[in-house]
């Protein structure tokens, strides 16, 4: 038997992107799936140095580490009329220089961010900490991401939406790609297309049993938040919209990464569509 290691978040969403793949509702033969759940700037960092076959990843780091992965079309998420969030005390008033709590510096937040903010003062820390940090003084500021969106204490406000500040680069037509899932080049063709309709498959059913794979869930202690949260969250960032990529969200990540290029972040001008597994293969192959 073989042993593939998934890495995601231990966020709500991939979580439930990835359960029905841990509960064997959805497999590959001859394979062991295993997964591991860090918080998605080390995801990141560890994509740079290639530790994990499958993981995901921040779409504002895809370009850094193109020449060794494939981009994955599923299991992904963007925001539509939201995002992360920009948020202070009620009575801070931000200077031009304020310091702020990002989540890591290859979240697609962070290069939003980075763009419109290029003289800000940042602090990387886990996501979870951002909060705390702001309450307790020790930046002015902080982007929260994931769950913690969804509620945060009530001396707090929001200084500016992250969807406001891609609508006003991308005119506002397009979803904001966030987070995604990677693959290594090194793995056979044949293999790596079999693994992404396994996770393809983990997603539609998981989209197709929603409440029961929630309540699972939530039984097992396996997510941060209540159900009603959960319900709330799952179709934020694990919607219908997250099981294969349309032409509409490849254009939103086009759009990114060519904003990245244009403000010096990325070293090429690339096409996302040019990054992904030939699903073709294995019908030339044997034709």
């Amino acid at each position: 038997m073989k042993k593939m290691v998934i890495a995601h978040s231990p966020d709500a969403d991939d979580i439930f992107m990835y359960y029905a793949i841990k509960f064997g509702w959805v497999g590959k033969e001859n394979t062991v799936f295993e997964n591991i759940a860090l918080d998605i700037e080390t995801l990141n960092t560890e994509a740079l140095k290639g530790t994990y076959d499958i993981t995901a990843i921040s779409f504002g780091l895809y370009p850094h580490i193109r020449s060794d992965y494939a981009l994955l079309r599923t299991a992904v998420s963007f925001g539509q009329g939201y995002g992360p969030k920009l948020i202070r005390k009620k009575e801070t008033v931000l200077k031009k220089r304020f310091k702020v709590a990002l989540s890591g510096k290859y979240t697609t937040n962070a290069l939003l961010f980075r763009i419109v903010y290029p003289d800000a003062k940042i602090i990387y820390m886990n996501f979870l900490e951002i909060e705390q940090a702001v309450l307790d003084g020790v930046v002015d500021a902080g982007v929260l991401i994931h769950e913690s969106i969804l509620g945060y204490d009530e001396s707090l406000e929001v200084e500016r939406e992250l969807w406001d500040v891609w609508c006003e680069l991308s005119g506002g037509d397009l979803p904001l790609p966030l987070g995604g899932m990677a693959i290594r080049r090194s793995l056979p063709l044949t293999s790596a297309i079999e693994y992404e309709s396994v996770l393809t498959k983990a997603v539609q059913i998981a989209r197709d049993h929603k409440e029961t794979l929630s309540k699972m869930l939530m039984e097992r202690n396996l997510v941060r938040i209540d159900a009603p949260t959960l319900e709330k969250y799952l179709e934020l960032y694990a919607n219908d919209e997250s099981i294969t990529l349309n032409e509409t969200q490849y254009k939103a990540i086009e759009l990114l990464f060519d904003l990245g290029y244009k403000h010096g972040f990325f070293d090429a001008k690339i096409d996302p569509r040019d990054f992904m597994l030939p699903l073709e293969y294995n019908e030339l192959r044997y034709s």
